[in-house]
């Protein structure tokens, strides 16, 4: 099978809608720009990405010798502040030596359909308290999609992707350039998590990428880099070592802040790159958890009792974005 060695989950930069919500109100949700922080969050992307492909380990770590190493097949949402990121980040690799791509847009990659324009900021307060209350899987934005919806697509996706690793010429490198959400279902889907495993992770950063990487033995692919829940957000400033717990517990640090597992050596450039996305998130999540416990509050429920009600064994951990967890085998869900 042609599969990948690596695939790279990337959301698109910091967009106009980001920082202005009443931008969705007139601006069609597919026509929202990036902004100029978020153009170049994707280019600082792109500097990663080059770093990771100079990488001499990344020529060891390729298991097929058949198979330029340096490889890569770009997949975009079509929208247009995903299109902006992919062409930034590409921008990054031009001419570098054997560096060979191609891009597909793939319309079942876009953002959760939020009902067309937006309503005021009144009413879209209503609904995200609602969707607070109800749980964010199953509520369906009024004329738009719930993140069950977006499964939905991401799993008709999927079966195309495991057609094209029928192919023995498959690049060695997949990077899906998408949304917040949509990455997260993703990986729901592709590592089977619970749904309240889904609703306890925080979005990921702008432009930092999650690494899926196969295992050459098994053929399954390991989540490098995990998402962190709500749970797991501190009360206080966040120090380097609150930075490495936010990587999967595969990766192991030395004392001087390197990667001790030599097979690992191949994504230690992007792993360092993520250091700034991750605390740069931080206001913003903490601000988002506020939110979310006041919605609680008013609805009379409390974050307690929601928690409490959830049965331990699928209690998120980061077990679960594991080897054994990762599955190849799309009818079994």
């Amino acid at each position: 099978m042609g599969k990948p060695s690596y695939i790279l989950l990337v959301r698109h930069g910091e967009s106009e809608g980001n920082c202005d919500k009443s931008v969705n109100r007139f601006t069609p949700n597919h026509l929202v720009a990036l902004t100029e922080e978020g153009h170049a969050q994707a280019k600082q992307a792109g500097r990663v990405l080059r770093e990771f492909l100079e990488n001499e380990a990344l020529t060891n770590a390729c298991s097929d010798y058949h198979k330029n190493p340096r490889s890569i097949m770009f997949y975009t949402s079509p929208y247009l502040r995903a299109r902006q990121t992919c062409n930034d980040i590409i921008s990054g690799i031009q001419g570098l030596e054997d560096v060979s791509y191609k891009i597909h847009e793939e319309p079942r990659m876009r953002e959760q359909d939020f009902g067309n324009f937006q309503s005021t900021a009144e009413e879209m307060e209503m609904i995200w308290q609602e969707r607070a209350h109800y749980g964010h899987f199953f509520y369906r934005i009024p004329h738009g999609e719930s993140a069950a919806d977006v499964y939905d697509r991401v799993a008709s996706f999927n079966e195309t992707l495991f057609r094209q690793f029928q192919h023995d010429n498959f690049p060695n490198i997949l990077i899906l350039v998408t949304h917040g959400i949509w990455a997260r279902v993703f990986l729901m889907k592709w590592f089977r998590w619970s749904y309240e495993e889904f609703e306890s992770l925080r979005n990921i950063p702008h432009c930092q990428y999650q690494i899926m990487k196969r295992h050459v033995l098994s053929g399954k692919f390991h989540l490098k880099t995990h998402l962190k829940t709500w749970d797991d957000l501190p009360e206080d400033g966040i120090d380097e070592e609150e930075v490495k717990k936010e990587f999967s517990d595969e990766l192991r640090f030395n004392s001087k802040n390197k990667l001790d597992n030599l097979n690992d050596l191949d994504i230690d450039s992007i792993i360092r790159a993520q250091k700034d996305a991750i605390k740069s998130s931080r206001s913003k999540d903490k601000q988002l958890n506020e939110a979310f416990k006041k919605a609680m509050s008013r609805n009379s429920v409390s974050p307690q009792a929601i928690q409490s009600s959830k049965f331990d064994h699928v209690r998120y951990s980061a077990d679960n974005q594991s080897l054994d967890n990762s599955s190849d085998n799309l009818i079994i869900n």
